[in-house]
């Protein structure tokens, strides 16, 4: 039990010396945990000093930096407001300097102005004496003529305004006849030339529409294939086509004839394309007709639209412009009805225009007024009529509508288009090789200008251009000499005017060279 006691205490003992030994190294620790940490404190405190100072350093510098440049821009709008101000100044002077010179001559001006005016009374009292002379003398020597004459003045002055009233009179009336008479001589002629001018601006093709066509052939065989096993192959040409068709002994040729253009235009299509192909017997021709009739109606629009795009005219309905492309087709009195329709618009337009009107009012009546000339269908109406109707039906203005009715006189003309559709229709269908019926005075009008200048000395060759306008004349210059040139053209020009009767007016050239040919051997 002793000893068990002993060993307790032993224990116990031990117990408190390893508690104070174990407390004594806690403390220990500890200690040296709170040394390190102020060392540590102590380091941390000095590097932030040491980071104070230098960031203090770095916002001084740029602070300082920021001054500096601060201080240079106020330096520089201090020297742009001192420059300014110099400029300023520097202007205030000139105009101080302006203003002197200015002052300075405006006095200089008035001392001028002063003597002038003085000169200018002085002057002006001078007149006043000289008028009152002048007027004294003027009633002296009217008392002197009142007393020679036995008239007073009134009286006088009655007597010379009746006389100047009478002969005033006189010469009014002359004045006035004469005027009225030269009124309507300058209307005439104005009225010549706007017509004479109007057609000569206007230059086309004289008439070559007739009613057959030529066929050319490679060979004579080619005939026989067209003509077909006992005729068969010609006979459903002309069936289909309504053409007549005429083989004779032309050589490589045969001939169309049908008084419709279109017809027979279908056949010479027909035929070419009948040719080329080979295959000639009737199924063929029928199907190639069918195929050359829907490709000329075709053509027709195409042509119609073509005319109107040339011409500038829009807004035309597709009937009227289908209308106006079958005119290709057709001819009156030998004269293509299309290109007559396509002068008598520019005609129409030329002399609206030269009258002040609607120039493109008048073409377009000017190309529809032959419209009823190529009905669709056989009827008995005019074709003036039946234009007006067609114009009317699709919507056109009634200047033209009655314009297109009245070319003929079939209505009365209710515009100013009227009358100049019917004048340029009758130039254009009258105009030299317009139509065939005129076409043999034509050539033999042309014929008798170059024997008109063949008979003159010295012409060499004469030649008439421009429809008849022109006549040129090349001269030898042996026989004519320059001078003799111009006499030349005057006596050429007025045996013309005395000999020939022709329109418009033509013009007479005479051309006179020199050349000098040698041969280098």
């Amino acid at each position: 039990m002793d000893s068990t006691l002993l060993i307790i205490i032993i224990g116990i003992v031990g117990l408190a010396i390893g508690f104070g030994i174990a407390k004594f190294l806690e403390k220990q620790r500890s200690t040296a945990m709170v040394n390190s940490a102020k060392k540590e404190a102590t380091s941390i405190l000095k590097e932030a000093k040491s980071e104070a100072e230098s960031v203090k350093k770095d916002k001084m510098l740029q602070a300082k930096e920021k001054f500096i440049e601060l201080k240079s821009e106020h330096e520089k709008v201090i020297m742009s407001r001192e420059k300014k101000m110099s400029d300023a100044e520097k202007r205030t002077r000139d105009k101080e300097s302006q203003v002197s010179n200015e002052l300075a001559k405006n006095k200089k001006l008035n001392a001028q102005i002063d003597s002038k005016q003085k000169d200018y009374d002085e002057k002006l009292d001078y007149l006043e004496k000289k008028k009152n002379e002048i007027d004294k003398m003027h009633r002296n020597q009217i008392n002197q003529l009142e007393v020679i004459s036995s008239l007073s003045a009134d009286e006088a002055k009655a007597q010379l305004m009746e006389s100047l009233k009478e002969e005033a009179k006189s010469s009014a009336m002359a004045y006035i006849q004469n005027s009225v008479e030269e009124a309507k001589m300058t209307a005439q002629q104005e009225a010549k030339k706007i017509i004479i001018t109007t057609i000569q601006r206007i230059g086309t093709e004289e008439s070559v529409e007739n009613c057959v066509s030529v066929f050319n052939l490679e060979s004579d065989d080619v005939k026989g294939r067209i003509i077909g096993r006992e005729g068969r192959n010609i006979r459903a040409i002309e069936a289909a086509t309504g053409v007549e068709i005429i083989v004779d002994d032309t050589p490589d040729a045969i001939i169309l004839s049908c008084f419709d253009s279109v017809r027979r235009e279908i056949a010479r299509l027909s035929l070419h394309k009948l040719v080329t192909d080979g295959r000639i017997h009737p199924a063929r021709i029928e199907e190639i007709v069918k195929k050359t009739t829907k490709q000329i109606e075709e053509e027709i629009i195409e042509v119609g639209k073509r005319t109107v795009i040339d011409l500038g005219i829009h807004g035309l309905q597709p009937e009227l412009i289908k209308a106006v492309g079958r005119m290709k087709y057709r001819s009156s009195y030998g004269q293509n009805l299309l290109q007559h329709s396509r002068e008598v618009a520019k005609l129409c337009s030329v002399m609206a225009a030269e009258l002040g009107l609607n120039s493109k009012l008048a073409k377009r009546a000017g190309l529809l007024h032959d419209i009823g000339k190529v009905p669709e269908t056989e009827t008995e109406v005019p074709h003036a009529i039946l234009g007006m109707q067609w114009a009317e039906k699709y919507g056109e203005k009634p200047e033209v509508c009655n314009a297109i009715g009245a070319h003929h006189d079939e209505i009365e003309m209710t515009s100013l288009l009227s009358p100049i559709v019917q004048v340029c229709d009758a130039i254009s269908g009258a105009r030299p090789g317009a139509r065939r019926q005129v076409m043999d005075s034509y050539i033999q009008r042309l014929k008798d200008l170059e024997d008109i200048a063949f008979g003159f000395n010295g012409v060499n060759k004469a030649y008439a251009i421009q429809a008849g306008r022109e006549l040129r004349v090349m001269v030898e210059s042996e026989k004519v000499s320059d001078d003799k040139a111009a006499q030349l053209s005057f006596e050429i020009s007025q045996k013309i005017q005395t000999d020939m009767t022709y329109p418009g007016q033509v013009k007479v050239t005479v051309i006179r060279e020199t050349r000098a040919v040698n041969i280098a051997k």
